[in-house]
């Protein structure tokens, strides 16, 4: 009988990023991006939920049957820490397990522009997202981020985030975790008193709603370096996005706000490295200057890409500059860089042009 350790044991030694679990499918390990069936018979009702239950503590189970959902993570000496979602599909029980780095990586280790990323560390305020799609190393980066500030700076961090996933120490910085359901109601209950919690730098685990995004936009307003994160593809489309959440008569005050707060939009994607072995980073990065500030308070949102395509000496590119020096230094293979692009035009523009 499979136990979730033995699962587990096994996503950590072949290097996965994911455990899939659910009735009539063998146990399935994403690698480098591909979900691949572990040897098993298919699972049924009963042991989906003898292995999802097993990493749950009786209240975390009591809500998965009240709720029908739960979202949690944990810790296993030897392997690491995870972060889990289980929930009910066609009335069985099934769950996700993602698995979180041990130790948080570097800028460097990690593929991101150390010297930009530095520059915005030593920010004493203003909102910086960092936006992609689910599995994007979104938590990963902002990880870095937050440890670089804990070892070069005397602040105190706060994180909200659901669930906890990087477990940060108290270094030079005090570091207050929050974990949505344990340590507090929701996003909006915890961002509603964390100005009383003396913060000098806040990470929200996801901008959900327009009072979140609201709250944030105070925050970074009022003196705080403010991270955060969207589940949107790109730098326009984030600004877009944050915008439309608001209803029609407060956008305008809304575009005054982030044309003041925004400092950077750092938009990801992972893409499988050349030697088959792992992925690669790709990066839209936009920093606000004088001119994109402009173009977002005059709702002129359209304009900001080609600000970005033309701004590398103050640290931006495009995501298709970004693939064309990941083929270029040989971290990536051309049609794997094409496969993430819609139009590869701009790809091959910057290829002729290296």
């Amino acid at each position: 009988m499979i136990t979730m350790e033995e699962l587990l044991a096994l996503l950590v030694r072949q290097g996965g990023s994911d455990l899939h679990i659910s009735v009539g499918s063998p146990p399935r390990v994403r690698v480098n991006g591909t979900l691949m069936p572990v040897e098993h018979p298919p699972l049924d009702g009963e042991t989906t939920r003898r292995l999802a239950t097993s990493i749950l503590n009786s209240e975390q189970i009591a809500r998965l049957d009240r709720d029908l959902e739960v979202d949690c993570s944990f810790g296993i000496e030897g392997y690491g820490r995870f972060r889990v979602n289980t929930f009910y599909q066609r009335g069985a029980v099934a769950c996700v397990l993602r698995a979180i780095p041990t130790g948080t990586p570097t800028f460097e280790q990690l593929g991101m522009p150390a010297a930009v990323c530095t520059r915005i560390c030593n920010l004493a305020s203003g909102l910086v997202l960092f936006t992609g799609v689910t599995g994007s190393g979104k938590s990963t980066s902002l990880a870095a981020m937050i440890d670089y500030i804990n070892t070069t700076r005397n602040d105190h961090i706060i994180t909200i985030e659901d669930p906890i996933e990087f477990v940060h120490q108290h270094k030079r910085c005090m570091v207050t975790q929050r974990e949505i359901g344990d340590d507090t109601k929701g996003f909006k209950a915890a961002l509603k008193s964390v100005l009383r919690q003396d913060p000098d730098v806040v990470l929200v685990g996801e901008l959900r709603d327009h009072e979140t995004i609201e709250a944030a936009l105070t925050l970074a307003e009022t003196g705080h370096l403010t991270f955060a994160t969207l589940h949107t593809s790109d730098c326009v489309q984030t600004i877009n996005r944050i915008i439309d959440v608001f209803p029609a008569d407060q956008q305008d005050q809304v575009r005054t706000m982030l044309s003041f707060t925004l400092e950077a939009v750092f938009s990801q994607k992972l893409v499988p490295n050349s030697r088959g072995d792992g992925r690669a980073m790709a990066s839209e990065i936009m920093m606000a200057t004088p001119g994109i500030r402009a173009l977002i308070r005059d709702d002129k949102a359209h304009q900001i890409y080609s600000h970005i395509q033309t701004g590398a000496s103050l640290g931006m590119m495009t995501m298709s500059q970004s693939l064309a020096n990941l083929v270029t230094s040989g971290a990536v293979r051309l049609k794997e860089a094409e496969r993430v692009l819609s139009d590869t035009k701009e790809l091959h523009s910057a290829l002729k042009a290296a």
